[in-house]
């Protein structure tokens, strides 16, 4: 089995997109996923407000999985 390898360098980032597509996978609702998500990242980032948290959400899941880009994208500083 090939392994694919991940291009996405922040962990939360990282975390973010790989819960939201297997929550997508197993049937969850797409606000359900981007809720669970949006807390994920909380976890991660307990100093985020919601509204911020949110927005990062949003951006990642659009840029990785609507889009399927694999370039950098903005966000938070941490690896």
């Amino acid at each position: 089995m090939v392994r694919e390898t991940s291009q996405i360098a922040r962990r939360c980032e990282r975390a973010v997109v790989v819960a939201y597509r297997e929550l997508r996978t197993i049937g969850a609702a797409d606000m359900d996923a981007f809720r669970a998500c949006t807390t994920l990242y909380r976890i991660h980032h307990p100093e985020s407000s919601l509204n911020e948290a949110r927005r990062l959400v949003a951006e990642w899941i659009d840029h990785h999985v609507v889009r399927a880009e694999t370039g950098p994208t903005a966000g938070c500083d941490c690896d």
